[in-house]
């Protein structure tokens, strides 16, 4: 930046381009909204910085000199670029809804239903962040999360938006080996590194006595482990979100009628202490109706 500009308070220059577009110290003191004094001493500091006149006054108010006229045209146009900058950005944001979902989440649930959050709010692009990480609510661009956990997490309002159940799935041709828990000693245990459930957790909270499933393959993604599971490679503990799909089209099957409750569910969260914006209301709204509807569906699940 030339280092002259940086002497120059912006409010001088715009205090002059007020002036002389509207021809008087009051009519840009009402522009800029303080006291026409403000805007004289505004303008007269800055002809004092730049060492010349920008005014003169006549009976017909305050009319540009030479230099102000110049000085004039040029920071009209300046000032419409920043006017328009700004708004763009304004607009840029109120447009667009950024959402932080897990991968899984987002192929399972968010993205085939983003369509009729679309019909309902056409002005409104969603932006889906597909992460496993936990965003910082409070300093990042993203605007919602949608997380499965307890629903406690530093730094945000968390709202429950469907509460999710454990149970055993396997390919359905495979299903019939397991008519009970001890059975599950014989099967092969497919795993996900990154979830926050464990066979010793769901053991506990079924309330019977815990056997140890065969070690399989370690993954890092839900869907990789449900996708393994689906092709007869091993047993798995899935949730109603994930495993609904195949339990419905008979991909897999739930062969033990027990369903854990380990305190799970997916949460919507804003960071804490704010006021959610318009755009993030609506789309909570739409969350609330879009997973009633799921819930309902979960209601006709195989029985566990």
């Amino acid at each position: 930046m030339n280092q002259s500009l940086n002497s120059i308070h912006l409010n001088g220059l715009r205090a002059v381009e007020a002036v002389a577009r509207t021809g008087s110290l009051q009519g840009a003191a009402d522009e800029l909204a303080v006291s026409a004094s403000a805007v004289s001493q505004q303008v007269s500091r800055l002809e004092k910085q730049i060492g010349k006149a920008l005014f003169r006054r006549t009976a017909r108010g305050l009319l540009p000199t030479e230099a102000g006229a110049v000085m004039f045209a040029r920071l009209s146009t300046a000032f419409r670029e920043l006017d328009a900058a700004v708004g763009q950005a304004r607009s840029s944001g109120e447009d667009t809804l950024v959402v932080s979902v897990a991968p899984a989440f987002a192929s399972k649930w968010l993205v085939p239903r983003l369509r009729t959050h679309f019909d309902r709010y056409p002005k409104v692009l969603v932006r889906v962040d597909a992460s496993g990480r936990l965003v910082d609510l409070r300093d990042s661009d993203v605007d919602v999360a949608i997380r499965m956990g307890t629903g406690h997490w530093p730094g945000v309002d968390a709202e429950l938006l469907l509460p999710q159940q454990v149970f055993v799935v396997a390919a359905a041709a495979k299903a019939h080996r397991i008519k009970t828990a001890a059975d599950l000693a014989r099967e092969t245990s497919i795993d996900d590194d990154s979830t926050l459930i464990d066979w010793e957790r769901w053991f506990a909270a079924a309330g019977i006595p815990p056997v140890r499933p065969l070690q399989g393959a370690r993954l890092n993604d839900p869907l990789l482990c449900l996708d393994t599971v689906i092709a007869g490679q091993g047993i798995m503990l899935a949730w109603q979100l994930i495993a609904a799909d195949a339990l419905l089209d008979g991909r897999l099957a739930a062969p033990l009628g027990i369903r854990s409750d380990l305190g799970l569910g997916y949460y919507v969260c804003t960071a804490a202490g704010t006021r959610p914006s318009r755009k993030v209301r609506d789309f909570v709204a739409w969350l609330r109706e879009a997973m009633a509807e799921t819930a309902r569906l979960h209601a006709r699940l195989p029985a566990a």
